[in-house]
């Protein structure tokens, strides 16, 4: 049996939550996002939603509002109970393939890749797959020249780092528009980060606007 999920973990995963409902609202940003609570009589604030999405804050004293706006139960916004049925057949169906939706760089040197240049191609998905799992092809030799050109899988949440990260090889985007395949390491430094590879050197004192754990990789 599972145990009790600790405080940050409940945070991070409502907070996954809201960011799918920001989206599906059509809200881009978190100033967005407030501005279109607000025209809802929700008050909050662009600095107070964005704690909420990242889990940096408990939402219980908002949750009845935003479930209000958005269109949903509160307990799914606070545990994942009564989804909307949006989710729960995302949740329940597994994709048979999923999108590959960019390039990601392994190496320390060559950083010209984004995960924005929509769907390149698709790919068979992993037997664990849900709707949210993506694909990326690396490129670079970092992690290995073998593994140039295969395959990462990952849910693709963009959410902020988190200790559980920490010695996990993830995808990481950093605030410059990098976005890399590296392993997360705490810096002395709150809010920087080292990111490390098996054949280059760390880039040292990162600033990473998000993270997702690899769950898989293969070949092509």
């Amino acid at each position: 049996m599972a145990g009790p999920i600790d405080k940050d973990e409940l945070q991070r995963r409502q907070g996954a939550r809201l960011t799918k409902l920001r989206e599906r609202a059509g809200c881009e940003t978190a100033t967005e996002a407030a501005a279109w609570l607000r025209a809802r009589g929700v008050e909050v604030s662009r600095d107070g939603y964005l704690q909420h999405e990242n889990g940096h804050r408990s939402m219980a004293r908002r949750v009845n509002d935003y479930a209000k706006a958005f269109g949903v139960h509160p307990e799914w916004l606070l545990d994942g109970r009564n989804p909307p049925p949006w989710a729960d057949a995302a949740r329940t169906k597994r994709p048979e393939d999923v999108p590959i939706i960019g390039y990601v760089g392994a190496g320390a040197v060559a950083h010209f890749y984004e995960l924005t240049q929509g769907e390149l191609d698709r790919v068979r998905a992993p037997e664990w797959a849900t709707a949210e799992t993506v694909a990326s092809e690396i490129h670079g030799a970092s992690a290995g020249p073998w593994f140039d050109g295969w395959i990462i899988f990952y849910d693709d949440v963009r959410s902020p780092v988190t200790p559980d990260l920490f010695g996990e090889p993830c995808i990481v985007g950093l605030v410059d528009g990098r976005v890399l395949f590296k392993e997360i390491r705490p810096a002395k430094a709150e809010g920087l980060f080292h990111l490390h590879s098996q054949f280059e050197e760390p880039i040292l004192n990162a600033e990473v606007a998000w993270a997702a754990l690899v769950k898989e990789i293969r070949r092509k």
